[in-house]
């Protein structure tokens, strides 16, 4: 596993390795106190009596009594940890009957259902399941370990519509969320990442605070007018499937943070909101944001206001990017220097690692109370006040989801994550956040598979027949914008 050069060669010797320990054997026996395998069991058999027998409408009431990412506690972490590959096979078969059963009712084959019924019946099961998002931190030079997590999901077709980034989280995913199907092929490719790295002296590989040398303002924005289409948020989604979201902290004292997307920031520029993202405070200067009018003209967007890093006040916008999409399932590639240092990675901590945990969280919380002393207002204009502002709002925010994407340890001294790359240290750092993802894998398939196969269902009915969908809420393009 730790010499594959490719996900194919690593679940190769990870399935070796279940077998080799048992694990395959495992993953076979149904039975576990980690989850209810009676009720999963039962439920199987009772989807695929109604499927295979043509009952529709018996089908679609078994299918209406729930359709949950947790039935019987299958979500349960420690399922996805015991093998190298997978989880209970009973699991994988579970998901995969749902899969099929709502594909059965959204043919021609369950005609005993109209077709009023079936959108009804998958709008509401789309929005009880729920969707995922894919969460890319502020990263300092580490942005290039989230290409590899994103190439990663992406060769696998597991790369979820509803992306978010902050600072070079941000850059990663406007690359994404801006760019078809056959750009990302291009994209993705070695020789075009060392291309880019090594372009105009190294442009992209001194992007850093450390830098190796001076790197201008015009370079930078040379820099994001070659890799960011000038487009809208609106535009991007439509042109892509992707629904991208970019987090920008505010300059001024009493303005918030937003997270700027096509619901609540519809005709924003996607290059000048990941500039903002990127525009680490002391180091690139804040930028002003441009959106396109009502005649497709570009022009200042909130022109007395200026934004900067959006990792200071909200890295992982989870609570947002939940009201706006409905999402309760988030995948984090989490590279922020300031969050690796107290996030705890063991899920279920013991001996050593429950004193390390407690550490991290003592230090944490010691720090935040000492920011509350130095933030005090009378002091609001101090250099020191500033700084112990930007603090608080790190160190208060949380930094993980539901499957974390962490960067090996090796990768986290500080020094290197501020300091400008070569076309070689990206390359492995690329390479590192595909290696990194590969475990994931697997759970990421089974836990998303549904909720993939609604929206799939859900798209192609509104592209084959718009005309027939009933009028039940404000599509996003009509809705007000949101102020976040």
């Amino acid at each position: 596993m730790a010499q594959a050069k490719s996900y194919a060669q690593w679940c190769e010797a990870a399935m070796i390795r279940d077998q080799k320990t048992g694990m395959e054997a495992w993953k076979r026996a149904e039975s576990s106190r980690l989850y209810d395998y009676r009720s999963i069991r039962n439920r199987l058999t009772k989807l695929r009596d109604k499927r295979t027998s043509g009952d529709s409408k018996g089908l679609l009431f078994v299918l209406n009594e729930g359709i949950h990412g947790n039935m019987a506690g299958m979500g349960n972490d420690l399922l996805y940890q015991r093998a190298a590959f997978g989880t209970k096979a009973l699991i994988e078969e579970y998901v995969t009957e749902i899969g099929d059963a709502l594909e059965y009712l959204a043919s021609d084959e369950a005609n005993a259902i109209s077709e009023a019924e079936k959108l009804d019946f998958f709008q509401r099961a789309s929005h009880c399941f729920g969707r995922s998002a894919l969460m890319l931190s502020g990263s300092g030079t580490l942005f290039y370990f989230h290409l590899g997590v994103v190439k990663s999901l992406w060769e696998q077709n597991l790369l979820p519509r509803i992306i978010c980034g902050s600072s070079g989280g941000a850059l990663i995913g406007s690359l994404v969320g801006t760019h078809s199907h056959t750009e990302l092929e291009g994209i993705f490719d070695p020789e075009y990442i060392r291309f880019e790295v090594e372009k105009e002296n190294g442009i992209l590989g001194n992007i850093g605070l450390l830098r190796r040398k001076p790197i201008s303002v015009d370079g930078v924005k040379e820099l994001y007018h070659r890799l960011i289409p000038e487009m809208t948020f609106q535009e991007a989604q439509q042109a892509t499937g992707f629904d991208l979201n970019v987090s920008v902290a505010p300059v001024e004292t009493h303005q918030s943070s937003r997270l700027l997307n096509s619901i609540a920031s519809p005709n924003v520029m996607v290059r000048d909101a990941v500039m903002a993202s990127c525009a680490f405070p002391g180091f690139f200067p804040a930028v002003g944001l441009r959106a396109k009018d009502e005649y497709g003209n570009i022009r200042p967007y909130l022109e007395d206001r200026r934004w900067m890093d959006g990792s200071i006040s909200d890295d992982m916008p989870i609570r947002r990017i939940t009201r706006l999409y409905g999402v309760n399932h988030f995948i984090v590639s989490q590279t922020n220097p300031a969050a690796l240092p107290f996030i705890n990675r063991e899920k279920d901590p013991v001996g050593l690692a429950v004193l390390k945990k407690a550490m991290k969280n003592t230090t944490r919380e010691w720090l935040v109370a000492g920011n509350k002393l130095i933030s005090h207002p009378a002091a609001s204009q101090s250099p020191l006040h500033v700084a112990a502002t930007m603090l608080g709002r790190v160190l208060s925010q949380t930094y993980t989801g539901d499957i974390n994407i962490f960067p090996p340890s090796m990768l986290h001294n500080p020094m290197s994550l501020l300091s400008g790359r070569s076309s070689e240290e990206a390359l492995a750092l690329i390479h590192a956040g595909e290696r990194a993802s590969w475990p994931h894998i697997e759970r990421i398939r089974i836990q998303t598979h549904i909720s993939r196969v609604l929206d799939n269902i859900l798209r192609q009915r509104d592209a084959l027949a718009p005309q027939r969908r009933p009028h039940t809420s404000t599509p996003p393009s009509a809705r007000p914008p949101a102020h976040d």
